[in-house]
């Protein structure tokens, strides 16, 4: 497992492999401004008061604008490890053949590509698994604001698990038959829980998160190669 973990770190030596991380985080990020564009929009001219009930107090253009920067920033926080590793779906063909001709030749010969809509279609599901896992666990992680530490740890446990199976699903994409897919995803469980948790907590650095999604890729490309991943 020692292996699985750190073979990642030395494939950030691979062009591609950086190539991918650049476009990945640059697509990422104009996803959040795209969302702060429409949430100025949205917040401009409204009337937040009138809504409630009570006076009059509509946001002019300079209160939306800080606003929307304002929500941004906040589902940056919130949304971005999701959003990074659903965007990174997309480049799942990519990251898994850079990966393998680097260090699984044999494999790679005989992979069949995931192509453009599915990586899509993995991706999307990817982020709503993300998102609604942290939704239903919104609450809780407000009840353990005041343990200080509380919503890290739950944050570590509720996206590894996310993460864990996502990231395994990308692996295991381009080999062997559904069925037995199924049956090497059933059977790594923990392996995909300890790579999901290890990618959350790298989410929780400063920096480090911006390349977490490409190091969890390659990590669970690594556990399937090496973990008897069917061809």
């Amino acid at each position: 497992m020692f292996r699985i973990v750190s073979l990642p770190f030395s494939d950030l030596a691979d062009r591609r492999i950086l190539a991918i991380l650049v476009q990945a985080l640059l697509l990422t990020a104009l996803l959040f401004v795209v969302m702060g564009l429409v949430a100025g929009w949205m917040l401009a001219g409204s009337d937040p008061c009138d809504l409630a009930g009570y006076d009059s107090c509509p946001i002019g253009a300079g209160t939306g604008g800080v606003g929307a920067v304002l929500l941004t920033l906040a589902a940056a926080w919130f949304l971005f490890p999701g959003v990074a590793v659903g965007v990174l779906m997309g480049f799942a063909d990519r990251i898994a053949a850079a990966v393998e001709e680097r260090h699984y030749p044999a494999a790679a010969a005989v992979a069949r590509p995931i192509g453009i809509g599915r990586g899509a279609l993995m991706g999307l599901k990817s982020a709503a698994r993300v998102l609604l896992f942290n939704l239903i666990a919104l609450p809780f992680y407000l009840m353990l604001l005041v343990t200080g530490i509380g919503p890290l740890v739950l944050f570590v446990i509720v996206n590894g698990l996310a993460f864990g199976r996502d990231l395994a699903e990308l692996a295991a994409a381009r080999h062997g038959t559904r069925d037995s897919r199924r049956a090497w995803l059933k059977s790594t469980r923990g392996e995909q829980g300890l790579c999901g948790t290890l990618v959350s907590v790298l989410f929780l650095i400063p920096f480090v998160n911006l390349i977490a999604p490409i190091l969890g890729a390659a990590m669970a490309i690594h556990l399937y190669n090496r973990r008897g991943g069917p061809v």
